[in-house]
């Protein structure tokens, strides 16, 4: 049979998987001192070695790790990624979307299709934040799963967008502080405040540690209130968790607190009119959070419609910023 780009794609579930127990099974960090055996890295990892041989061989194949000779494997650069203390790393994010939770959503994909109803409290009785809270392991390869991501986009958000122009800036649903954190070390002048339920914010006084001096950690819920005082009001893939009347419900929040001269400032990916082969990662992200939340990802008219229900007027639109597309959507207070 010829190779078939339909037929790669359909088969595509094999990598995510590989990719997946590789993460779960600390493998990257097994091989972070040079290269080792399958029967060197079953022991270290608790797996039987004839099996993981084959996995690696697998792995091999993906570019993940390089066989040096018949039974020795080394990781090459973007296997690197792989490890737990890597500054680039994406382990947190593998175990989370290709871990069986995720999964089982994707699954499930016809059900969703059919009735409009999300996949994930279907496939596993719980909306996803109340199953994240329900799992502290799980809890954990969330919260450092976005900071993963986070590390990754924030310094195109950064370098977009001058928050020196602001006194005091608020991180809404800003997990451990990461991308605070970020802001704070690029604007010394600045202040910051990261809010986030308990649970998400548990991590927060590590993360802001040499920033401490500048940034106060407050737990809360956005459907209920946000702080009140700051400059600009940073939702970074918050919005498109939601539907409409979630999301118009936060950014509600927002304009009852609000100074005339303040901001919202939407990081979000922006869902093109028109699909093209590059702009197919935000379509599968809209198609995970067709399945996963019940959110979406929105044009940039969708997003301007939204801040107008809420009170608020786009100011400007920023972006698409390297290295994930994302745009800085800044927001005023309608006149």
């Amino acid at each position: 049979m010829s190779r078939s780009p339909l037929l790669d794609l359909a088969f595509g579930y094999m990598p995510a998987q590989m990719l997946h127990v590789a993460a779960e099974i600390r493998l990257a960090d097994a091989l972070a001192d040079g290269p080792r055996s399958s029967e060197e890295l079953a022991e270290e990892t608790g797996t039987h070695a004839p099996s993981l041989y084959r996995l690696l061989r697998g792995l091999t194949g993906l570019d993940v790790v390089d066989q040096k000779e018949r039974d020795l494997f080394a990781l090459t650069a973007e296997g690197q990624r792989l490890r737990t203390d890597a500054p680039d790393s994406v382990h947190a994010l593998i175990k989370l979307f290709c871990g069986p939770a995720v999964w089982r959503t994707w699954g499930d994909m016809t059900e969703t299709l059919r009735t409009g109803e999300y996949a994930w409290k279907r496939a596993t009785g719980k909306t996803p934040f109340e199953f994240f809270k329900s799992d502290d392991e799980l809890s954990a390869t969330f919260n450092e799963a976005m900071a993963e991501h986070t590390r990754s986009v924030a310094p195109g958000i950064i370098e977009a967008h001058d928050f020196g122009r602001y006194g005091t800036v608020a991180d809404l649903g800003g997990g451990d502080g990461t991308l605070l954190a970020a802001i704070l070390r690029a604007n010394p002048g600045l202040r910051g405040v990261v809010f986030d339920l308990p649970a998400g914010i548990e991590a927060a006084s590590g993360t802001l540690e040499d920033v401490a001096d500048r940034a106060e950690i407050v737990p809360g819920d956005f459907f209920e209130s946000v702080p009140e005082g700051p400059d600009a009001y940073v939702l970074k893939s918050v919005i498109h968790d939601w539907d409409d009347e979630k999301a118009a419900a936060i950014l509600k929040n927002c304009r009852a607190v609000m100074s005339p001269d303040a901001r919202v400032l939407l990081l979000e990916q922006v869902m093109p009119e028109m699909v093209t082969p590059e702009t197919a990662g935000v379509v599968r992200n809209d198609l995970n959070m067709l399945v996963s939340t019940g959110g979406r990802e929105r044009t940039e008219a969708e997003f301007r419609e939204l801040l107008e229900g809420a009170g608020l007027t786009v100011a400007s639109v920023t972006g698409p910023l390297p290295p994930s597309a994302y745009h800085v959507i800044e927001a005023k207070p309608a006149e």
